[in-house]
């Protein structure tokens, strides 16, 4: 297989560290396990890997129910209870009730896949190691029809993490580990105008420098993350506002602050800067 280095995309700008990151999980063939805050782009990193592949993108977004089990197959006996009371179908044969998940479907693809696990400590604590078997053998038995279904291309597996949980060892062991730092103002100032591409350079300076003071407020849960700011800008536009300033007021903080506790802490450092001012 023709290794191919990872270097983003015109739409996903990256840091020398990530791209190290995801080509050392290529070259291995290993899960890349991605950590950081909400908002740093974990789950378009998973988007931008595919498209520069030129590989599908199979999503698994993980909740608190969510079993190992899910991700490989699930065996519809509702339906075929259904149609052998209602329908014409052959009930005898289970195959026609067998439905892939997401790790099934990408180890019964025909060409190679970008599989991604979103939020995988969301689920319980054993879902990690309950994966373990299955990718690293990147096979599994269908149980009810002793059929044997096995990778013709090892997908690219990527999972994300927000740190909700600890991941066991043994799963750790088995993935590339990356953390997503914060973008310092010079990338965020490239991401940004990936997006905005016609954003005046007057507002775009004043806009990182309010972001940037707005996350360093002490108290905060929640600090604002690059898509916050991404559409925050996007309102200031919308509005036609050409000049933003944190002493001034910020305006539509509620696209930036989404918790009650962090506005009102945020207030207070206001009347606390006003107070020293005077």
């Amino acid at each position: 297989m023709t290794f191919r280095r990872f270097k983003g995309t015109d739409q996903y700008l990256t840091s020398p560290a990530l791209e190290s990151a995801v080509n050392c999980a290529l070259a291995l063939q290993r899960p890349l396990l991605v950590r950081g805050e909400p908002g740093t782009g974990k789950t378009q990193l998973a988007e931008a890997i595919a498209k520069d592949l030129g590989a599908r993108l199979i999503h698994w977004p993980v909740k608190s129910t969510t079993r190992a089990q899910d991700g490989l197959y699930v065996y519809d006996t509702v339906q075929r209870l259904y149609d052998s009371r209602f329908g014409d179908g052959d009930v005898k044969d289970i195959r026609r009730y067998i439905r892939m998940g997401p790790l099934g479907q990408a180890f019964s693809a025909t060409d190679r896949v970008v599989l991604l696990i979103d939020e995988v400590d969301k689920a319980d604590l054993e879902f990690p190691n309950d994966l373990l078997h299955e990718l690293d053998r990147m096979r599994f038995v269908v149980t009810e029809t002793g059929d044997e279904i096995v990778a013709k291309e090892r997908p690219v597996v990527l999972i994300t993490s927000n740190a909700e949980k600890e991941l066991p060892d043994a799963f750790l062991r088995r993935c590339v580990f990356h953390f997503i730092e914060f973008p310092d103002r010079e990338l965020m100032s490239r991401i940004v105008h990936v997006h905005h591409p016609e954003l005046e350079g007057k507002l775009l300076e004043q806009a990182l420098k309010a972001f940037y003071a707005l996350r360093d407020t002490g108290g905060l849960r929640k600090r604002p993350s690059t898509s916050e700011l991404i559409d925050w800008i996007a309102v200031l536009k919308r509005a036609g506002i050409a000049s933003v300033e944190l002493e001034a007021g910020m305006p539509f903080l509620g696209a930036l602050l989404k918790r009650e506790q962090d506005l009102l802490a945020f207030a207070e450092a206001m009347q606390r800067g006003r107070r020293v001012r005077a």
